[in-house]
C-alpha cells in the first residue's frame, strides 16, 4: 500500500542546533535556510542555563541543493558561530526510533 505522505517525508528533515546561547542564533539559521530555499515547517527552541537548543522541521522540496550540501552549509555556519548544527531526513529519524 502506497502512503500518500511518502513523497513528503522524503523531502522533510529535522534540523537540530545546540550551543551556548547568543544573540541571533534563530535569525541566522533561518536566514541560512532561506538562502538555500529550504522552507521551515515548524520550530521549537529553548534555553536552559545558558545552553541553547532548537529543533526545526524543514521541507527541502524547493531547494536545488542536496541533503549533503545543505548539511555541509549548516555545519560550516554552525562551526563559525560555535554551534553544532545537524540535519537528518525525518523518514530515517522515524525508522531509527520505531520499536
Amino acid at each position: 500500500m502506497l502512503n500518500h505522505n511518502d513523497n513528503a517525508s522524503k523531502n522533510t528533515a529535522l534540523v537540530t542546533v545546540i550551543g551556548r546561547d547568543q544573540v541571533g542564533i534563530i535569525g541566522g539559521v533561518c536566514t541560512k535556510l532561506a538562502e538555500m530555499s529550504v522552507n521551515i515547517l515548524d520550530i521549537s527552541q529553548t534555553v536552559m542555563q545558558g545552553n541553547f537548543t532548537m529543533m526545526m522541521l524543514v521541507d527541502l522540496a524547493t531547494s536545488e541543493l542536496s541533503m549533503p550540501d545543505v548539511n555541509e552549509a549548516l555545519s560550516a555556519y554552525g562551526k563559525d558561530r560555535g554551534l553544532v548544527i545537524r540535519i537528518q531526513r525525518t523518514d530515517i529519524f522515524d525508522a531509527m526510533h520505531e520499536i
